[in-house]
């Protein structure tokens, strides 16, 4: 009986542990889910601020604004394509380790390029544009050529499998199309006469057939070869026929 309440009380510590577990989990994915919603949100935010900002302001600020976004859009969109790719094609982890250090270096440009915004020296903040611009169009180039090396790679391996597809598939259509009709067997021989042994056995065919055709004829009635009309019946309606004139 102890052992059976032992057993029992094992099993309910067991199911609360387990109930505890999956509930730390469920809380985490609710928490991870909302935090990267709100992160979503905030980058949305933030796009269409510079958006405005880079159509709002004139000089080195609406200039900034504009790098910043142009950044942003790029390791963003390089980000989404190596992530999407890696699932399928392995060998896209070390271009992704490559993208993981060429972030490092665009998220220390976007901060700086950030805190450069509320900059009041604008002479400083013009003589310092060109090395900012230059480093943003490195980072963007080096982004966007992992990001259609990716692509292009994906396409290459759609257009052999489509490629083998379309093979397969005209292998199988001509298949399909392909049939035979039974050939004709050989035409049986037409069956041979009776070959006339001796004069004898042909006498005897023809005496047989004489016979033969002498029996039918005499079962058969004779009967005239033409029948003779009957009187032709008269009604009271009809004229009587004149006599033809001899004169």
């Amino acid at each position: 009986m102890e052992a059976v309440i032992a057993v029992l009380a094992l099993l309910f510590v067991l199911f609360v542990a387990l109930g505890a577990y999956a509930t730390v989990k469920a809380v985490g994915a609710a928490k991870r889910s909302v935090d990267r919603t709100i992160t979503s949100a905030r980058r949305t935010v933030e796009d269409h601020t510079l958006r405005a900002k880079s159509f709002a302001q004139l000089g080195p600020a609406g200039e900034i604004a504009q790098l910043r976004l142009k950044l942003r859009t790029s390791m963003r969109a390089t980000q989404d394509a190596l992530h999407a790719g890696v699932a399928e094609d392995e060998s896209l982890k070390e271009s992704l380790g490559l993208f993981q250090r060429l972030s490092a270096h665009g998220h220390e440009l976007d901060g700086e390029l950030k805190r450069l915004e509320s900059e009041p020296d604008r002479a400083t903040l013009a003589e310092r544009l060109p090395s900012l611009r230059e480093r943003t169009e490195r980072i963007t180039a080096s982004a966007d050529s992992l990001r259609w090396a990716a692509r292009d790679r994906a396409r290459r391996f759609a257009d052999e499998d489509l490629d083998t597809l379309s093979a397969q598939i005209d292998v199988e259509a001509g298949a399909l199309r392909h049939w035979t009709t039974p050939e004709p067997g050989p035409t049986p021989p037409w069956p041979e006469a009776p070959a006339a042994d001796s004069a004898t056995g042909q006498q005897i065919w023809s005496e047989k057939s004489d016979s033969r055709t002498a029996e039918n004829t005499a079962e058969q009635p004779t009967r005239p070869a033409i029948t003779p009309p009957g009187p032709r019946p008269t009604y009271p309606w009809q004229k009587k026929p004149r006599p033809e004139s001899t004169t």
